[in-house]
């Protein structure tokens, strides 16, 4: 294939989708001067329906189809995701060329008092898309009233502005990059909520045969990163799970060789919380995603997404 002298990057058109992107692009005109580097915006399923549970929308590549398949019909030459966007499941003729370094992953409370998750007023009114947030947040705080919130950062602010809401919650790394990391009234600490695999990163997906784009991409890549994803991927992908249930994971290379992975599966209520963790080396990552999947559902995991399964089909 001729190299190319300009290279189109797909991005959804949200305000912090296009700094990621951004920022993509920055980096690889940094290295390879010569080439004209342009951003095509993609309006994806999630971004057209906001007036819906993500959970009821069903959650297969609702921020990656329509990027997808203009990567695919060669509109476009690489793709910027969220790597939390990403489902499991690769589309024939593409792959995840490249991830990058991982911002903080944690999620964040940002609450119109200032106040921390253990602090807020009983009854509180706390806004959150995420069913593994809400089932997170029960389990420590069952007096609290969760409601739906979809929309942008502004827009989820602006209702704890205006009174609508007392607390919400957003991922941490969406926070930094749109250079608002201070408005966090706490940052959530892992043994309270773990995060959505993938949360923090971003993935590069390009088609498969395109040597110019995968030699181009791997500037972007951090290798401790790259690991820790696939391990989270892997154990997402066990536990048949979308990037809507219930299921929260973190890994992290442990300097220099070793890796650790908690994960986590909750009822939708709370009530129940199955947490587990191993350890292992970074090239170990396929063994163990699959072996920290299996002792959560050994220990219950499996029935409970079931039930959530059902009960949403139900809706």
């Amino acid at each position: 294939m001729e190299n190319r002298d300009k290279i189109v990057i797909g991005s959804r058109g949200s305000t912090l989708a296009l700094i990621q992107a951004n920022w993509v692009k920055s980096e690889l005109e940094k290295k390879y001067k010569e080439t004209e580097f342009v951003i095509e915006v993609i309006k994806t399923t999630g971004d057209k329906i906001l007036d819906t549970p993500l959970a009821k929308i069903g959650d297969v590549g609702l921020f990656t189809k329509e990027l997808e398949e203009a990567l695919l019909d060669k509109r476009v030459d690489l793709v910027v995701h969220s790597a939390k966007d990403m489902p499991t499941a690769i589309p024939d003729g593409l792959e995840i060329g490249a991830v990058t370094k991982r911002e903080d992953p944690h999620d964040a409370l940002i609450s119109r008092d200032n106040l921390p998750l253990k602090e807020l007023p009983q009854g509180a009114t706390l806004g959150t898309s995420s069913l593994r947030r809400r089932a997170q947040v029960i389990a420590v705080r069952q007096d609290l009233n969760i409601v739906d919130l979809r929309g942008n950062l502004d827009t989820r602010i602006g209702k704890l502005e205006s009174g609508e809401l007392d607390a919400i919650i957003v991922a941490q790394a969406g926070l930094n990059r749109l250079g608002r990391g201070d408005v966090s009234s706490e940052i959530i600490p892992f043994d309270i909520m773990l995060h959505a695999v993938g949360q923090g990163a971003l993935c590069i997906e390009n088609r498969v045969n395109d040597e110019q784009i995968i030699n181009m991409i791997k500037i972007l890549i951090d290798y401790d990163t790259r690991h820790a994803v696939r391990a989270e991927r892997v154990l997402l992908h066990r536990l048949q799970g979308g990037c809507q249930v219930p299921i929260g994971a973190h890994a992290e290379v442990v300097f220099p060789v070793n890796m650790k992975m908690e994960a986590v599966v909750c009822s939708l209520d709370g009530s129940t919380i199955i947490r587990d963790s191993v350890e292992g080396k970074v090239d170990d990552y396929y063994t163990m995603g699959i072996e920290l999947a299996n002792k959560l559902i050994g220990r219950g995991g499996r029935k409970i997404l079931d039930d959530i399964k059902a009960n949403v089909a139900e809706e």
